[in-house]
């Protein structure tokens, strides 16, 4: 089945750190993760076509993700299972310096995949093709895909999405900046958080960081600032203003993640960039209010009714 939006990194169980109980006990929530699937199902939920490339592990890590993205209505003819390979696992906690990450992927079944098993014809009829700086970081075979895969979205006309999404636990800052840096110069959008340009660029102003991104090549670029809001710039001028969202945010694992499947998943709808802005900063805000990167992220409804239209 063709898609609108095919999106390609590694999917992670998640393990999220509740509020301590009465008896003190430190309690996880499981839910899923991994940034592109958490897009996925962000823009499959905004009723567009969504679909994920990957490879997952024979393991109840992965027959869970087959039920979610079942559910959620996320196409998964481009999913690998592999006999050889585990589905990877990471843990979210919170003290008072915000949410933690430890993961658990070394080797994983999206960490070997390589540009041999780049679904070609897939991507070729989807309208956007959607990574991130950890669907690279994960493994060379992993970046060397998504290069190929950006390269067979280039000559089929397919637009190119790529967010930053920074861990330098995955990779040194060198390396980061160069790949990522090359992905955004072939990408039509790009989705730099405000956290990440700032350690791959020294840059912190949203401006000075859409400037750096754009001339690059990449013709537009949305710069998230969490609660600040965001920012949009595209190379032919304009520059528009999100502004943050007042909202009981208890966690904000994925919610740059619910950003970008919303923005896309408005862009396909039809929306124009200032549109798909609005509604993208509002999906963002919403997905802070209750804990894990998938359950928050909200359906149309809500975020219609933030945004008071």
């Amino acid at each position: 089945m063709a898609v609108d939006i095919l999106c390609m990194g590694e999917p992670m169980l998640e393990f999220n750190q509740l509020p301590r109980g009465p008896d003190g006990r430190v309690l996880y929530l499981q839910g899923h993760g991994g940034d592109t699937s958490n897009a996925a199902i962000a823009a499959a939920r905004q009723g567009v076509r969504a679909g994920y490339i990957t490879a997952i592990g024979p393991d109840y890590a992965g027959d869970s993700f087959m039920e979610l993205w079942q559910a959620e209505g996320v196409d998964t003819s481009t999913v690998i299972r592999s006999a050889e390979a585990p589905t990877a696992v990471y843990l979210v906690t919170h003290d008072a310096g915000g949410h933690h990450f430890t993961f658990y992927r070394s080797g994983s079944a999206a960490s070997r995949y390589t540009p041999r098993d780049v679904p070609e014809a897939a991507i070729a009829a989807a309208k956007i093709f959607y990574a991130s700086g950890i669907s690279q970081a994960i493994s060379t075979s992993a970046a060397d895909a998504v290069f190929h895969a950006i390269a067979v979205a280039k000559r089929s006309g397919v637009k190119v999405a790529y967010d930053t999404n920074l861990r330098l636990r995955l990779w040194p800052p060198q390396r980061a900046r160069a790949i990522i840096e090359a992905a955004i110069a072939m990408a039509d959008m790009a989705f730099p958080s405000r956290e990440d340009a700032l350690a791959l660029t020294g840059l912190s102003d949203p401006d000075a960081i859409a400037d750096h991104y754009l001339r690059l090549g990449c013709p537009l670029v949305a710069v998230k600032c969490g609660a600040d809001g965001a920012l949009l710039a595209t190379a032919s001028g304009v520059r528009i203003r999100a502004p943050g969202h007042s909202v009981n945010a208890v966690d904000a694992t994925g919610a740059g993640d619910t950003f970008c499947g919303a923005f896309m998943a408005r862009t396909v709808l039809g929306d124009d960039a200032a549109k798909a802005l609005a509604y993208a900063n509002a999906a963002a805000a919403l997905s802070t209010t209750g804990y894990g990167a998938v359950a928050p992220i909200p359906r149309p409804e809500a975020v219609r009714a933030l945004l008071g239209c």
